[in-house]
């Protein structure tokens, strides 16, 4: 059996229309073989990510206090009786320092004693009086630092610049012009207290020092004397704006036709 005649020849030639896309593509999410979950860090969920919760903790109090008195010391005006205790020695020279007074450690009780038990057996052997030469080392304590200073008989005062109450310590500069004797301001009394094995010193003076060391013990000299270390003591200390105040004034200049970078309105 035949098949009829087609009568358009021409038309059964073309390919047949593509067929219509579909109006939504199906979601990606289904096709994935991971599917993305978000988090919930509800309580026994998600851990958290870490934040900075810095602004958030609430301090210990004498870290908020120790905070706070540096932020008053920036802000009031400090008298250069005061002013002078935060200007002090340099690194490089603070480090020679520290190799001089570790050189004349007081000694420990231990030490004190096998010193004394020898001269003691030295004594009963030779049943004289051995001489005992003193030996040389850092004196320390305020009373006791007073007392050399008043008698002329300090070579070198070192006194920390973080002393709690600074009434202790605010005289003994003055006390030290006043009778000639070279004095130094150095960080921390706890890196002092480490010399005399304590926990902390506000003041060390060394009395005597050995002929090899008289040298190391000029340069300490030369800071006391030297014109910027004299400078210090006579300027007001503090007076410093904060960061917002700092920024309204020169809002204030700029509108006002000021130069608004002028170093002057960062003090009160």
């Amino acid at each position: 059996m035949t098949s009829p005649p087609n009568p358009n020849p021409v038309q059964a030639r073309n390919p047949p229309p593509p067929p219509a896309l579909p109006t939504s593509l199906p979601s990606l999410r289904k096709t994935l073989s991971f599917e993305s979950k978000p988090r919930n860090f509800g309580i026994g969920q998600d851990i958290r990510p870490k934040t900075d919760l810095t602004r958030f903790v609430k301090w210990p109090e004498y870290i908020r206090l120790q905070r706070q008195k540096v932020i008053l010391s920036q802000r009031l005006k400090v008298p250069p009786a005061i002013a002078q205790f935060s200007h002090t020695l340099d690194k490089n020279t603070a480090t020679q320092l520290f190799k001089l007074l570790n050189k004349y450690r007081p000694e420990t009780k231990a030490e004190k004693k096998e010193r004394l038990e020898t001269i003691a057996k030295a004594t009963a052997e030779q049943k004289e009086a051995a001489k005992d030469k003193k030996p040389l080392f850092v004196k320390y304590g305020l009373n006791h630092t007073v007392a050399l200073i008043e008698a002329k008989k300090a070579s070198l005062v070192v006194i920390a610049h973080d002393v709690d109450p600074i009434e202790l310590v605010v005289f003994l500069p003055a006390l030290c012009r006043k009778m000639g004797i070279p004095y130094v301001i150095v960080k921390g009394k706890a890196r002092l207290g480490t010399v005399v094995h304590k926990k902390t010193a506000a003041v060390l003076t060394l009395q005597d020092v050995k002929s090899e060391d008289q040298r190391e013990l000029a340069y300490p000299h030369q800071c006391c004397e030297s014109q910027l270390y004299e400078e210090h003591r006579r300027h007001w200390g503090g007076g410093i704006r904060g960061y917002k105040s700092t920024q309204m004034f020169r809002k204030r200049a700029k509108a006002a036709g000021l130069n608004p970078n002028a170093p002057t309105l960062g003090k009160l």
